[in-house]
């Protein structure tokens, strides 16, 4: 007998199966030995309440062998010799508009402007040491994207629709962990992510596609309102069917060359704020609701907040359990700050960005800029946190307490920030449209749960890059940009999505939407 059971156990007897097998025994009335093998199909943990309960689902095999997964395996054809698609940029987006170019029987020409995977570790560790940020190998650029070195969280508040078992199938194909596939708010880890998409990128090479690293697109070639291909920075020209174009949301670059060619771009909403830490121990105690913390069976605590303050959301952005804030400027005389865990999530420091929702009209004394006006607002504040924090990659940073009450921060709690802060009266550089209701919002967030707001938390400046200020226009049926054929904006840079899941849906989506366009016959 194969069945399914949905039973709620206390953490201890959800964390091993040797805890849990009499108790499913019991409620299938059954012998333990009478069970042959158990399988997660779904978990996910309470903790409105102080006893925090774990919901779990369950797959079990009583009397039989458990049948061989269905989950797919995948296969990536030959497609050496068929039409040329160039993809720019190898984040989620570009990866898995990739993969699935090749399902569909086209030869992805995918061109990184960063390095590797593995060159790009190197670095990240060089940017630690020397202080220097390379401006095409950093945190954000590179090989993955941004969500490489940044968590690998796989959940997200964006409202895109799309196969998200497929991508999540994907990435367990290419290496990720089997908890991805049940946990309710599923987590890869930076230390796990890289590998992952290593394989990803043998499997595009193998199916016969090909990836280019150090091959920045700095020129597009159109013909008739058309495009035909990409300039490389080294002079390169690569001519394809279609371009999908996946750069990232911090490739400003192409925003400017856009702009400057007359290709449609325009303004959206984004947000912008700080990064915030507390110790791992005071957030587990507050969110279950415990003063001894998890104890020795629960992860380490997370928590989201969204606050509307006057018109404008307040809300938590990946949020970094057992995690690090790291250094995620592209550029000279730019501070900006991001965080990062690994699988097991074993830091003592808790951190989550902190971000404000900006509309285009919060930004009037930019209108001069035009769609770019929100790129510009950014890069000066990036660089006036720069300048507040010496003029280096230490960051301005104050005492959560202190910035709500405006008051200078004498001294600093520690962090885990490795290149260093520096006291700085953020209540007072901030455009008051972020501070005020950031202040807000956290005395919110504090009224929510006691003992949130604190001055042993730290907010560091600033959370700059947490969506893209911009958007590639592109029909919502065909995808193709407005005015330009065969140009295929893509993922968050072109404004389409927020974080891995979404950008990798937005990925296979156009990907397909590549095939409509040059199989208009097919039905894919």
């Amino acid at each position: 007998m194969i069945t399914e059971i949905d039973i709620v156990l206390s953490p201890k007897e959800a964390s091993d199966e040797i805890f849990y097998k009499p108790l499913l025994a019991n409620k299938l009335k059954v012998k333990d030995e009478r069970i042959k093998a158990i399988k997660i199909l779904r978990k996910s943990i309470d903790a409105r309440r102080r006893n925090i309960k774990i919901n779990l689902r369950f797959k079990i095999a009583v009397d039989e062998a458990m049948p061989a997964s269905k989950e797919e395996d995948f296969v990536y054809q030959n497609i050496k010799n068929k039409k040329k698609i160039i993809v720019v940029g190898a984040g989620p987006a570009g990866l898995f508009a990739a993969l699935r170019l090749i399902e569909l029987g086209f030869c992805p020409i995918v061109l990184e402007r960063g390095k590797s995977v593995e060159d790009r570790k190197k670095d990240l560790g060089q940017l630690h040491r020397t202080r220097k940020v390379d401006p095409e190998s950093n945190y954000s650029f590179g090989e993955g994207g941004a969500g490489t070195f940044s968590d690998g969280k796989l959940y997200t508040r964006s409202k895109k629709r799309g196969n998200l078992k497929k991508v999540l199938n994907v990435l367990h194909y290419h290496g990720a962990q089997d908890e991805i596939l049940f946990d309710a708010h599923p987590h890869i880890g930076t230390d796990v992510l890289p590998k992952v998409i290593v394989n990803m990128r043998k499997s595009i090479l193998k199916a016969g596609g090909e990836v280019h690293f150090s091959s920045k697109v700095v020129d597009y070639i159109l013909e008739n309102e058309k495009i035909i291909g990409v300039r490389l920075q080294s002079g390169k020209i690569i001519t394809g069917e279609s371009v999908i174009l996946a750069t990232g949301h911090s490739a400003r670059d192409v925003y400017r060359k856009l702009n400057d060619i007359g290709v449609d771009i325009e303004a959206k909403s984004f947000a912008m704020g700080v990064r915030i830490e507390h110790s791992q121990e005071l957030i587990d105690q507050i969110q279950y609701h415990n003063p001894n913390g998890r104890g020795k069976y629960l992860p380490a605590a997370s928590y989201s907040f969204v606050q509307q303050i006057e018109g404008r959301g307040v809300y938590s952005f990946c949020m970094c359990p057992g995690g690090v804030i790291v250094p995620a400027a592209t550029g000279d005389h730019q501070q900006v700050v991001n965080g990062m865990s690994s699988s097991n999530r074993n830091t003592a420091f808790a951190n989550s960005g902190m971000a404000v929702e900006i509309h285009t009209e919060d930004l009037n004394e930019y209108s001069k800029f035009g769609p770019l006006a929100g790129m510009k607002f950014q890069e000066d504040l990036e660089k006036q946190a720069f300048i507040e924090g010496g003029s280096s990659l230490k960051a301005p940073a104050q005492r959560m307490k202190d910035f709500v009450e405006g008051k200078k921060s004498e001294s600093l709690p520690k962090t885990s920030y490795h290149p260093g802060v520096v006291s700085s009266e953020l209540h007072k550089w901030l455009p008051s449209h972020i501070c005020f209701r950031l202040q807000e919002g956290f005395k919110a967030f504090g009224r929510k749960s006691k003992g949130f707001l604190t001055n042993e938390a730290i907010i560091l400046g600033v959370e700059s890059r947490t969506s893209s200020p911009v958007r590639i226009p592109r029909d919502r049926f065909s995808f193709l940009h407005t005015k330009i054929s065969g140009l295929f904006p893509c993922g968050e840079g072109a404004g389409y999505a927020g974080g891995i899941v979404s950008a990798a849906i937005d990925g296979e989506q156009c990907a397909e939407a590549v095939n409509r366009f040059l199989n208009p016959e097919q039905d894919n």
